[in-house]
């Protein structure tokens, strides 16, 4: 068994009565229309039909033409002649399908010779676990059904071997698709190389990794078979999103990820409909192979994609989605835990591209990371406001549970990031930080340019963004970043602020942009239009994209710009107000300005030349003590041999001159440098940059540390002087 024992228990559990709009059950297709493609299924004509049910043709042509509807006798022996039960007749639905009803029918190349070495979008993304989980959850929060409930998305990973990999194999075709799958494996192409290593890992090893990704109440593939729809845009065509608004994605190769994370470029799929298609809303069933061009040894030459379903007799080599029964579900490892809608999809061999992750273990680890990194905004909950998400991973080894369920935690991931939102859902942010857990909230302004398709119209105004500040948790996270999101809150991109008050407290902020700040107005839809143009494929930035100049007027791009360079300014001004702190504080701010972050040059000297270490960066506080506590980045120049400072630290006076003061005890080495016995610093011999700390001794200062500004110097220890000499 692949699902688990327990079932889920998110309380959008109702079967026969849909919590997002009425009976799902309700009949969609008339009669006539259920009858003629029945028909067509089953190559069978009309008279054919006639004489089986033992009425006039004319009276067929009448049902198929909606002119009339046979009586329930009737309906009877129509079931019967078509060897379905008489239920799929009386209600319009598709008949259901064992496993032992699907092939796979493979894409002939075409006539005019050209190839295609893969799915291009395949390419377009690193192959590994954690941009998988990026990637296929943000499409699972795309499609949330119902906003009363978060999306429920379900990570398991499953290694088969022995008997159990060979009941999957069989029920999928394995036969059919080995000698594909090794004409395909032409080491000279990419493509080519991951599935020879795949197929060579198989017979290595006797054992198959397959990660099920399972969302529940999204909408499912629903649509047609191959006109547009959310079946068709992800299981039949490629670089075909259908997304819009505030949706996330944009350029249609998210999906993409799920065939690039299988050595085999096999992914199936199971859906619950969150709305009727051929009569039916459960285990709607698929798979989709992705291969390169390929000749088999009889000569026959095939594109590369393959489909699995059950043939469709009005398009000759082609096959459609089915209707499973339960049998089928379970045969191919696709049983759902509960019938929410929602779309199961199953990698054939699974793996992590990077190389990173191997085993089962590691390979749980790295989805638990991905996922807390990701989106651990998108699972904070307000006190009356759901979270978008709940995210857990698992690990089997043929049906029996290797790693239990693990729930992605959000105040686990970022802690300090996690209590910033939630104070923000819960209205209870504060205008100035006055405790550690204060959470300060301000506005960031995003001009929003005209759109090409529209320049005549006026501007669309301003969308104030929310910036959210608070004290960093420790050493749970690294700290003075800002996180940017949009939409369903996820990260779209977190880094380092620059440029930042002497002395501040390290801190975490957060930047909620477009529908991320909960409002729904016009200027919000228009920035969420903005920044999704601004995204690259990887969703990972707001910067300029092709997609951003084709839209929008000149300047777009000057303005997103602009807005994150407004984010920034926003948390420095914050920060210009004192956060309390255990044991540092910044100082008045008026002699903060005084602090000197660079090794000046002394009066009446030279600047050292830059083959000598040089100070880059000075960063610190005065302690409740009255000590200056920095730490110091220092640049290196390139040289074989290491170098052994002795740092120094002076006050600098009014009238330039400088002041010594010494370090309270040793100096504490950080990166690349380490303590020589004589308490001087030995920094790493090839490193260009590295760190240190020091507390300089409130004895030996002339003024109080609060009116003065502080300098450090690297002169030569005399030792390594001596040395060197």
């Amino acid at each position: 068994m692949f699902t688990a024992p327990k079932k889920l228990t998110s309380s959008v559990c109702d079967v026969s009565e849909s919590p997002f709009g009425g009976r799902r059950g309700v009949m969609a297709i008339s009669f006539g229309d259920w009858l003629n493609d029945q028909l067509a299924q089953r190559g069978m004509t009309q008279r054919e039909l006639a004489e089986a049910v033992e009425v006039t043709p004319a009276a067929v042509n009448a049902w198929t033409k909606g002119r009339s509807v046979p009586r329930m006798d009737k309906i009877q022996r129509v079931a019967e002649a078509f060897g379905v039960p008489t239920a799929d007749a009386v209600e319009r639905r598709a008949p259901q399908a064992g496993s032992s009803e699907a092939e796979w029918v493979f894409q002939p190349a075409p006539a005019d010779g050209s190839r295609s070495g893969g799915n291009a979008a395949a390419f377009a993304f690193t192959a590994d676990l954690g941009v998988l989980a990026r990637e296929a959850t943000q499409n699972s929060l795309d499609e949330q059904l119902s906003v009363q409930e978060p999306v429920l998305c379900r990570y398991v990973l499953h290694e088969l071997s022995g008997l159990p990999l060979r009941r999957f194999l069989d029920a999928l075709r394995w036969d059919v698709l080995r000698p594909h799958l090794r004409a395909a494996a032409d080491r000279s192409q990419k493509s080519g190389r991951v599935l020879a290593d795949g197929l060579a890992e198989l017979e290595r090893t006797d054992r198959l990794h397959l990660l099920r990704v399972d969302d529940y109440n999204a909408n499912g593939l629903t649509g047609p078979e191959y006109d547009d729809g959310r079946f068709a845009r992800v299981v039949r065509r490629t670089l075909d999103s259908g997304k819009a608004g505030v949706q996330g994605g944009s350029y249609g190769i998210g999906k993409a990820t799920l065939w690039a994370a299988s050595r085999l470029g096999l992914v199936l799929v199971n859906s619950v409909l969150s709305e009727q298609q051929d009569g039916r809303t459960h285990r709607r069933l698929a798979g989709r192979l992705e291969l390169p061009w390929h000749a088999l040894p009889d000569e026959r030459e095939y594109a590369g994609p393959a489909w699995f379903g059950v043939r469709d007799q009005e398009r000759g080599d082609s096959v459609r989605s089915w209707w499973a029964d339960s049998a089928a579900a379970r045969e191919l490892l696709l049983e759902r835990e509960s019938d929410l809608p929602g779309t199961s999809f199953l990698v054939v061999g699974a793996y992590d591209g990077s190389g990173v992750s191997t085993e089962l273990d590691e390979m749980h680890g790295s989805l638990v990371k991905a996922l807390g990194d990701n989106f651990w905004a998108a699972m904070v909950a307000g006190e009356n406001r759901p979270a978008l998400l709940r995210a857990t991973v698992e690990a089997w080894r043929n049906g029996e549970v290797v790693v239990p369920r693990t729930e992605v935690d959000p105040f686990t991931a970022a802690p300090a990031k996690s209590r910033a939102v939630k104070a923000f859902l819960d209205g209870e942010t504060v205008s100035r930080l006055t405790a550690r857990t204060d959470v300060v909230a301000t506005r960031v302004p995003l001009e929003l340019p005209r759109r090409k398709d529209d320049p005549a119209a006026r501007s669309p105004g301003v969308h104030e963004a929310v910036l959210l500040v608070t004290p960093a948790a420790g050493a749970e996270e690294p700290a003075d970043r800002l996180t940017m999101m949009r939409a369903t809150r996820m990260v779209v991109k977190s880094k380092r602020v620059g440029d930042l008050p002497l002395g501040h407290t390290n801190f975490q902020a957060v930047l909620l942009a477009g529908a991320a700040t909960g409002r729904s107005t016009p200027e919000v839809t228009a920035a969420e239009l903005l920044l999704r143009a601004s995204e690259p494929p990887e969703h990972n930035d707001w910067t300029g994209t092709d997609d951003l100049t084709a839209t929008y007027v000149r300047g777009a791009r000057k303005r997103v710009l602009d807005f994150k360079t407004a984010a920034e300014q926003a948390i420095r001004d914050l920060l210009r107000v004192e956060i309390p702190d255990d044991d540092a504080e910044e100082g008045p701010a008026a002699l903060r300005e005084l602090l000197v972050l660079e090794a000046p040059a002394r009066a009446g000297r030279s600047v050292r030349s830059s083959g000598f270490p040089t100070v880059r960066s000075l960063t610190g506080g005065v302690t409740a003590a009255g000590a200056w506590r920095v730490e110091v980045t220092v640049r290196l120049p390139e040289r074989e041999a290491s170098w052994v400072l002795a740092p120094t630290a002076s006050f600098v006076n009014q009238d330039g001159g400088r002041t010594p003061v010494s370090w309270a005890g040793v100096l504490v080495p950080g990166s690349n440098c380490e303590l020589t016995p004589d308490g001087h610093l030995n920094f790493v011999a090839g490193a260009r940059t590295a760190t240190f700390k020091g507390v300089t001794d409130p004895r030996s200062h002339p003024v109080p540390a609060r009116v003065s500004s502080l300098q450090v110097e690297l002169p030569r220890a005399r030792t390594a002087r001596a040395v060197e000499s």
